[in-house]
């Protein structure tokens, strides 16, 4: 079994901002030791700063996800440090909000490279750890990683292939009887600065499609996969609706999305693009643990805390949830023009 959060030795990729500060956050509560990894080492100290006050300890690896010796660096400096490793979260992600067409062949490797590789990079470095600690190997993909979505199409096959790199991951690893867990996270539209970061070719800054949830949503399903191995979680009750019609009909999900270019409207702001991102190079500013689109935030813990971390629970309320989309593909299939 884990240890309990206050024993563990954890490594977050992404804590600069978002979901992996807020989760750097809560899990210093708890007393835990940190290993602090992305590229804007500013940004780590203050990180780490962070959470010292909050209890914990933290040891600040500046390192490109995308680049396996960098990565393969921090394992080896936070086994050093602190002794072991308990539990590694892969959650460093960048994007480009365009179509297929607008987006380059080089922006298109870089998203691959750091959403896809560097969770298997970051995989790779931390098993012979996780392997001696009987610790749990944590992947932040997306809601996007089962449905993909126009304007993310770069990020959403790398999303994507997080969830299939698990699932195969996860076989090999109880074959080998390892006591290795590997949890893959789902969250929906989350408002952290990664809009801010994004490179945008719409004009504007892109946004989370709303309703977007509080961080403290995906790091409080991070803590609980930490202590409690978990195949999946899905964040915010939107998104588990999202999933499941997925799984249910694909092809009149496309059609709801897009009502009224429905899902492209819901992914533009109207504020004017900044021109800043840091697809290549960390970005100035906005290296908070929260986005500017507050107005629109739900928590979304409860969903999340009431279903997802209790799986009979979660298998009922999927089990009412497809029934009642089943319900409601037949009404629109009874509503359809005949040929």
């Amino acid at each position: 079994m884990p240890r309990p959060l206050a024993e563990q030795v954890v490594v977050i990729t992404g804590a600069s901002s978002g979901i992996g500060r807020e989760t750097a956050h809560q899990l210093a509560s708890h007393g835990a030791s940190l290993v602090l990894v992305a590229r804007n080492e500013v940004a780590l100290r203050e990180t780490a700063a962070e959470v010292e006050a909050l209890g914990g300890r933290a040891l600040v690896a500046a390192a490109d996800v995308a680049i396996p010796d960098q990565i393969q660096r921090v394992a080896e400096q936070a086994a050093t440090h602190f002794g072991r490793i308990d539990t590694w979260i892969n959650g460093a992600s960048v994007a480009t909000y365009g179509t297929v067409d607008q987006t380059t062949i080089e922006e298109m490797r870089r998203i691959i490279d750091v959403n896809l590789l560097g969770v298997i990079y970051g995989t790779k470095a931390a098993l012979p750890f996780l392997r001696q600690s009987g610790g749990t190997l944590i992947n932040i993909s997306s809601v996007t990683g089962v449905r993909g979505i126009p304007l993310l199409a770069a990020y959403s096959a790398a999303k994507h292939g997080i969830v299939g790199f698990a699932e195969a991951l996860r076989l090999e690893l109880d074959h080998d009887r390892s006591g290795v867990s590997v949890t893959t996270i789902l969250p929906y539209g989350i408002n952290t600065p990664f809009f801010n970061h994004a490179r945008s070719k719409l004009g504007v800054l892109p946004r989370a499609t709303p309703p977007a949830y509080d961080p403290s949503a995906v790091a409080e399903a991070i803590l609980w996969a930490a202590e409690h191995p978990t195949r999946e979680i899905v964040v915010g009750g939107v998104g588990k609706g999202v999933v499941l019609m997925q799984r249910l009909s694909p092809a009149l999900l496309d059609r709801l999305m897009m009502v009224g270019g429905l899902v492209f409207k819901m992914q533009q702001s109207t504020r004017p693009d900044d021109g800043v991102d840091n697809l290549f190079a960390p970005g100035a500013g906005h290296y908070t643990v929260r986005g500017e689109f507050g107005g629109l935030t739900l928590p979304g813990n409860s969903y999340t805390r009431t279903f997802e971390f209790h799986p009979v629970r979660q298998r009922l309320a999927a089990a009412g949830i497809l029934l009642a989309l089943a319900a409601f593909i037949r009404r629109v299939g009874r509503g359809a023009p005949s040929a």
